[in-house]
């Protein structure tokens, strides 16, 4: 099948050939059609498997004869990385239209946002909270709205999004198309579709919550503080060239990029506390292959489209199963092979074994020679209020001095026991 089977406009076909689309993947020639017809649906596919196109090209096909003044379609996304890259495939669609599409997240400016709304551009994508702000202040207006696209629907749910969800949706037309899409649709969304839905047709492409095909799972067990250690060593095998490693907090993240930079790497890193054109610098050197490495919290988990990612590192083991699927789906893309990683310490087996129950697979083992659980015992710290700083696995330390608050503790502790003057009267 070709994309000419959908019968698009042909200013449509001209963008889908000039992108480099072919044949359109599973979920693409399921979903086009209903989306077409104007039908509410619920889409379900594995990370990597075109979702993004499948519901941009009924919009583009559906909106093309312009109507100036009105925004017409709302893609909800949880991140601004997939902001900017939805936004960024309904501007190659476009390309040959009228049409106008315009992204909206936080961490940059407003004025050419609250601009954009003004004018009633043809296609918004928005992250929820920067959105309602704007709603809030009375810029944006959706009266003409026609179609409202919830994309990553799982993740908005599990990043708290939901309220503010609830309250853009309350302020839009009841009669437009709604779409849902993700690569993990879990009960608790499957209720939410029931009230925001019509009738929808459920589309389940693959297994759901199963991993993309492609990928080569291998886990290695490890002591918690050898973890970086053995991330050093794996890194320099021959074959890890483009690494996407995830953490499970921003602080780990920062002091791990900081780790790998100090042992010669050329590493970025990404996470909340970032700025946007720090972000976007990270994405960019990742992509170009500036750096070859990038230490990522789940931020990176969705909508991180970078092609050719050899390898996904989890250097902290995913507390939530349905994560462990996104982060993997960074890699083996598009029908490529890559491999992910997972170094797991004592305390993450039950998180281990929680993938694999959802995976429906068992993933190999693999120990390195000096990296066995209980070889190496954790170096141990001082009791006088200095800590131990390991710069090697065999214990070899230097000191840190105390954080300023410890100073402060030490120092009200000396002022309580000075003994006080005798009380005077006057």
């Amino acid at each position: 099948m070709s994309f000419q089977h959908f019968d698009l406009h042909p200013d449509v076909l001209k963008a889908v050939h000039q992108l480099g689309y072919v044949e359109p993947t599973p979920i693409q020639e399921q979903a086009i059609p209903v989306a077409m017809a104007k039908r509410d649906l619920v889409g379900c596919a594995q990370t990597g498997t075109g979702k993004t196109v499948a519901f941009a090209l009924p919009i583009v096909h559906r909106l093309r004869p312009v109507q100036r003044g009105k925004t017409r379609a709302l893609i909800l996304t949880p991140t601004r990385e997939l902001a900017a890259q939805i936004d960024e495939v309904m501007r190659g669609l476009v390309a040959h239209t009228k049409l106008y599409t315009a992204a909206i997240y936080g961490g940059v400016g407003i004025p050419s946002q609250e601009r954009a709304l003004r004018l009633g551009t043809d296609i918004i994508v928005a992250t929820p909270g920067r959105l309602l702000d704007l709603l809030n202040r009375g810029v944006a207006r959706f009266d003409g709205l026609e179609i409202l696209v919830l994309d990553e629907a799982d993740r908005m749910l599990d990043m708290g999004f939901l309220p503010d969800v609830k309250r853009i949706i309350a302020r839009l037309p009841e009669h437009r198309q709604t779409m849902l899409f993700s690569a993990t649709m879990p009960q608790e969304i499957r209720e939410l579709s029931r009230h925001l839905l019509q009738n929808p047709v459920n589309i389940q492409v693959g297994r759901q919550s199963a991993p993309a095909e492609g990928v080569r799972h291998l886990a290695y067990p490890v002591d918690a503080h050898l973890k970086t250690e053995l991330l050093i060593t794996l890194l320099q095998k021959v074959g890890m060239e483009t690494v996407l490693i995830f953490t499970r907090t921003k602080i780990r993240a920062e002091r791990l990029a900081r780790q790998l930079v100090r042992s010669g790497f050329a590493a970025a890193r990404i996470h909340g506390d970032c700025t946007q054109s720090q972000r976007q610098k990270a994405l960019d050197g990742f992509r170009t292959g500036h750096y070859p490495i990038l230490v990522a919290t789940d931020i990176a988990a969705r909508g991180l489209d970078v092609d050719g990612i050899s390898h996904v590192v989890n250097y902290d083991v995913p507390a939530t199963p349905e994560d462990y699927v996104h982060r993997i789906g960074r890699t083996a893309r598009a029908q490529a092979l890559g491999d992910a990683l997972t170094l797991v310490a004592p305390t993450e087996e039950g998180y281990l074994s929680a993938i694999q129950r959802l995976m429906k697979v068992d993933i190999p083992r693999q120990t390195l020679a000096g990296f066995e659980v209980g070889s190496v015992p954790p170096p141990k710290a001082r009791s006088d209020g200095w800590a131990k700083k390991s710069s090697g696995r065999h214990g070899h330390s230097s000191p840190v001095a105390p954080s300023r608050n410890v100073n402060r503790r030490r120092g009200r502790q000396h002022r309580n026991s000075r003994p006080r003057p005798a009380a005077t009267t006057r």
